[in-house]
């Protein structure tokens, strides 16, 4: 029996590579679509020779679009940015991006496509990430009715750019900035968001449904931050920020090529980033997600202050 094809959209990205390796473990055929192709070359050895296949593709380019979904039988879209660019906005990158895979997927007949937005998508938010994520999600239904929308709160893992991001401020730093420090986060281990996406892609019955993935606690923000000065075993002041400095701050810091803070992050740090009361998880799909305590100190101890060795 031929192998089934999937198409990966941002598939070299944080959960694209966990999710190219279940994939390629399960017996899947994928092809991997993105702006650079030789930056994803990393990822052939997660399969056999020939399985992972690599293909130019740009969201923003319909005609691209179609010939990487050409002859898929599923389409997983992970593409999203957390900041602009004159050439890579929000609505080009999450709602049109997102449209263009949608409407190709319907074209080529696939059976199951995976659209990955974010908790957060919201048509009300104060900031442009949520409200164009939300935006995308219906884009994305308008196209293709049987998307199934998985929305990760913030994702954590070996690469993650949350909890690896504090702690190596922490290791030169007196200081970390406390913006809005109330705002909750269910944080999720990315292998099992990876996990929840294979089982969304195998079970029809998941078509057409939502899923808000979150991990088994919530922390506010300044707790997060708190915690990973435990793991590194630093002690560093937790400083609050108030909402009108950041602004400031970010205004400053998103002129910068990789911004560590733009205008639209402090808006977004203002809402909760927790799983909606009664909304479909991790539970339905038959999955009991990490823990962080379980996850984090393990890739965060090369961050630890060294511990002088007895005389």
């Amino acid at each position: 029996m031929a192998r089934r094809l999937v198409t990966m959209f941002g598939g070299s990205g944080f959960i694209g590579r966990h999710l190219v390796r279940k994939l390629a473990a399960e017996g899947w055929r994928v092809r991997v679509a993105g702006r650079d192709p030789e930056g994803a070359l990393f990822l052939k050895p997660m399969g056999d020779v020939g399985q992972i296949a690599l293909a130019q593709a740009d969201v923003r380019d319909a005609a691209s679009v179609a010939q990487a979904v050409a002859g898929a039988d599923a389409v997983v879209n992970l593409v999203a940015i957390l900041h602009e660019t004159p050439w890579r906005t929000f609505p080009a990158i999450h709602v049109e991006g997102a449209a263009n895979i949608a409407r190709a997927a319907a074209k080529a007949r696939v059976a199951r496509l995976v659209h990955v937005s974010a908790i957060g998508a919201d048509a009300e938010s104060p900031a442009a990430y949520g409200r164009t994520k939300a935006a995308g999600e219906q884009a994305a239904r308008a196209a293709f009715p049987g998307a199934t929308i998985v929305r990760p709160s913030i994702v954590f893992g070996a690469e993650d750019q949350f909890f690896n991001r504090f702690a190596a401020m922490a290791r030169v730093s007196p200081a970390l900035p406390v913006i809005a420090g109330t705002t909750r986060f269910q944080p999720v281990f990315v292998e099992d968001v990876a996990e929840a996406i294979r089982r969304c892609l195998a079970d029809p019955a998941t078509a057409g449904r939502t899923f808000e993935l979150g991990g088994p606690r919530t922390y506010t923000f300044r707790e997060l931050l708190a915690y990973i000065l435990r793991v590194i075993r630093r002690r560093r002041c937790l400083v609050p920020v108030p909402g009108p400095l950041a602004m400031l701050q970010a205004s400053v810091l998103e002129l910068l090529p990789v911004p560590p803070l733009t205008r639209d992050q402090v808006l977004m740090l203002r809402t909760d980033n927790v799983v909606a009361q009664g909304a479909e998880g991790f539970a339905t799909l038959g999955i009991r997600p990490a823990a962080v305590e379980a996850v984090v100190p393990e890739y965060l101890a090369r961050y630890r202050k060294p511990v002088p060795e007895a005389a």
